[in-house]
């Protein structure tokens, strides 16, 4: 009787904690490439058998409910800019001079032709709201040990993914893979992150590929050109107006 409560005693201390670690484990590597804020220059490849191309983009990020995102290149697309505040977003197309604000019907639709949808440029914070966080294993990617943790939804979480996986270094917390699967079960898309770099006194993965598992010949690469972290960006730059004025 006794072994049997020291046993029950034991397992309400120490499943919280293992629960508890995970969830720790994916903040940080989060919090690793964010920052409080932070002001980033990406070149963005989409690639398919048919064509490729290739945009320029700076970002304004403030938490996870804040960022402004300007396209710089090519030419046809250059000064477009959305705008994310919370769960809503907001595209300038200065070609017509109008703010269009994308509904939930389009969330799930292609950004700009790529493998990201509308949606992720919202879920930034939903990988730490919306799912309860698992260890379940471990294993090497490019070199580093890596915690393999389960992301599955909380019940009502307002998520497309039946389940994630994802794998996190060990030594310094970083995302280097991440598994998305459907609520069958299946695997729809892998994001492969590599090419780990010292930018703004952090090392990062700068090369991100999203791989789209049954779209042969489908990718699209985000290569991280300069980032500088927790700058002051107060939160009225984030605006409808600066939308129109931002260059």
């Amino acid at each position: 009787m006794k072994k049997i409560f020291l046993i029950f005693l034991l397992s309400n201390f120490i499943t919280p904690s293992i629960a508890q670690d995970a969830k720790d484990i994916v903040m940080k590597a989060d919090q690793k490439m964010r920052g409080e804020s932070s002001i980033v220059e990406i070149t963005m490849k989409i690639i398919k058998p048919e064509w490729d191309r290739e945009i320029s983009i700076k970002t304004w990020n403030k938490g996870t409910k804040l960022a402004l995102i300007l396209l710089t290149a090519p030419a046809r697309d250059k000064g477009a800019v959305f705008l994310k505040r919370d769960k809503e977003v907001w595209n300038w197309l200065p070609s017509i001079e109008r703010v269009v604000k994308i509904p939930p019907s389009m969330m799930m639709q292609s950004w700009m032709g790529s493998d990201f949808t509308n949606d992720d440029l919202v879920k930034q914070s939903s990988i730490i709201v919306d799912y309860e966080h698992e260890i379940v294993g471990d294993s090497t990617i490019a070199g580093k040990e890596c915690y393999k943790i389960l992301f599955t939804p909380k019940p009502d979480a307002p998520v497309v993914w039946g389940k994630i996986y994802s794998w996190i270094a060990k030594d310094d917390p970083m995302q280097l893979r991440v598994e998305y699967y459907d609520e069958d079960g299946y695997l729809v898309n892998i994001l492969q992150m590599s090419d780990i770099k010292e930018m703004d006194g952090r090392e990062i993965p700068t090369r991100m590929e999203m791989i789209p598992v049954e779209k042969e010949g489908n990718k699209t690469i985000m290569i991280y050109k300069s980032i500088s972290f927790n700058e002051k960006i107060e939160e009225s730059f984030f605006s409808q107006q600066n939308m129109k004025r931002i260059r």
